[in-house]
């Protein structure tokens, strides 16, 4: 298993509990999360900006 610092664009949402989903199932492509943030958001192009630690497994 491997350790990833990962980040992603994410569309705002309407709702914050819609935000989290959004996010979530973003990281999931990545790997399983261990930690995420929103480290900064652009009102005018309606995006947030995550940081997060994935884990993958190595392939053997």
């Amino acid at each position: 298993m491997t350790t990833h610092f990962i980040t992603a664009e994410i569309n705002l949402q309407e709702t914050p509990t819609e935000l989290q989903k959004a996010i979530e199932a973003e990281l999931k492509k990545q790997g399983e999360p261990l930690r995420w943030a929103i480290t900064s958001v652009d009102v005018s192009q309606q995006k947030a900006t995550v940081e997060a630690v994935v884990t993958k497994q190595e392939n053997q």
